[in-house]
Formats: C-alpha cells, structure tokens, sequence
C-alpha cells in the first residue's frame, strides 16, 4: 500500500524519518514515498488531503481537522524556545505594531502566536520563503522578520537583533510548551492503518533518537548553513522526548493554543482535538 509521506525538508523532520529513509525501520506493509515541500506548502496541501501522511502547523489544524487526525507522535515543540522576530536594530515588542513584518506563511504556527502577541491586525504581513526572511529583514526591505527552522540559530550572522521569542512569551504566559507542528494521518485511512503507521513513525523517532549521530550526519543536507554542531543543536531542539508522545501537557498546550486563536477571531473553532496513538 503506497503511503505519501509528507514533510519539510528541514534537518528535524528529516531526523525524524531516519529511521525509514535508511531502512532501518520496518514498514510493514506499506511502501512509503517521500514527498518534501514547505511546511506553507504542505498545510496547503492538506486542506485538500492530497497526502495519506503530512506534517502540518498546529495552526492549520482547524482547517484540516475534517480530513486529518494528529498522531500522538512526531510533534516538534518549543519548550520556552521558538520561533524569533529578528529586526536591523533592537525593538520593543510596542514597536511592532504597525510594522511590515516577514513572516513564512499565513497558515504557520509562528504567524499565529505573532498575532496573539501583538493583536489581529496590529502588523502588515509580507509572506515571504522562510529562507529568504533574514536577507529580506537585513536589506531593509521589511521592519523586522517572523524566523522559523535553523533561521533561529544563524539570524546573529547577518547583524539582526532579537525583539521577541514567541517560545518565551508563550510559557510565560501559560506555562506551557508552544506546539509549532505535527504529523496528521488522513481519517479516511481508517483507525487500523492509522494506528500502524502511527507505531512506525514513532519506531523511526526512536531509531534516530537512539542512533543520534548518523541522523544528524543524514539531517545535515537538509541544514541551509548548519554544520553538523549546530544542526545537532538544532534537531535537539526539536525532535526528543516531546516528539516521541505530546503526553497530557503537549495535548493541554495544542488545545489551549487553538482554543486562544478561536477565542481572537484568528481560526475556526477546533471542536475536540483527538490524538491517534
């Protein structure tokens, strides 16, 4: 049974899927196919439900949550980290308002907790790919930029500032880890093939979780200007203990980050979030 497996081409994700790529992992009876694209790209994507397998934002889930369920695994979640507002010079948070922001798509993650940050509406949003934000930022050709993937670690390399880690403000304000991006399993699969393919993803997290330094030598080619310290930093931040299960806290932080950006007009209401295991 061919399987679309849908993810970015970012050093966590392939991390993540290691364990399959180098055939450690048994797939049982499927034949995976692995499809890379941007993570904008993917959540438009999955409002169709092209893919039988597809990482998603959090923030897409609303949208998409008639066709796909979330697995309990593979989340990638930013524990009083995340993604950064990078700015030429140092800001206030105050200052953003009114500003013309990059950000890396309108159905991200990050783009959503910005929002709830500083207010719907209270910025411009320039959509720009997410690899081009630190040049667009630096050139002056934006007020500051929204960064996600490795952008978080090299920003300091073209003389940007940070203004604002929305990791930070979101544990400070609910003491809970900001859920950026999951897996999603189309529902039409049916809870049989649902539970499977759940077991062999996270058979594959765990490979590569238990065999770190060859998957972070394979993440590396998907690292834009990481070297394998760095990347390994990276994928660190992003693929661990949260990754292999949400648990009740990770559950706790998707529902509470849904039910905010409802409750602010920014997405549909969720209804009731279930989790495949």
């Amino acid at each position: 049974m061919r399987i679309r497996l849908a993810h970015s081409p970012d050093p966590d994700d392939a991390f993540m899927f290691y364990g399959l790529a180098c055939g450690a992992v048994d797939p049982g009876p499927y034949r995976f196919e692995h499809i890379l694209d941007d993570i904008q790209t993917l959540n438009e994507r999955a409002l169709r439900g092209e893919y039988e397998v597809t990482a998603i934002s959090v923030h897409a889930y609303p949208y998409v949550r008639d066709r796909y369920v979330l697995t309990a695994c593979g989340s990638s979640m930013g524990d009083n980290y995340g993604p950064m507002v990078v700015a030429r010079r140092p800001l206030r948070l105050e200052q953003l308002r009114g500003a013309t922001i990059a950000v890396p798509g309108r159905m991200t993650t990050a783009y959503l907790v910005l929002q709830l940050a500083l207010g719907k509406d209270a910025f411009t949003p320039r959509v720009t790919l997410f690899d081009r934000i630190p040049e667009e930022v630096a050139a002056g050709r934006v007020d500051a930029g929204l960064l996600i993937h490795e952008g978080q670690l090299t920003y300091e390399r073209a003389g940007l500032k940070l203004v604002l880690e929305l990791g930070v403000w979101w544990q400070q304000r609910t003491g809970l880890p900001l859920p950026l991006g999951g897996n999603a399993l189309r529902r039409d699969l049916g809870p049989e093939h649902g539970a499977a393919l759940t077991r062999i993803i996270r058979a594959s997290i765990r490979y590569g979780l238990e065999h770190r330094a060859a998957a972070v030598r394979y993440a590396l080619q998907f690292g834009r200007g990481l070297d394998e310290p760095l990347a390994d930093r990276f994928v660190g931040m992003y693929v661990n203990e949260w990754t292999l299960d949400y648990g009740e806290r990770g559950r706790a932080a998707v529902r509470r980050l849904l039910a905010e950006g409802a409750a602010a007009g920014l997405v549909p209401d969720a209804g009731e979030i279930d989790f495949i295991d």
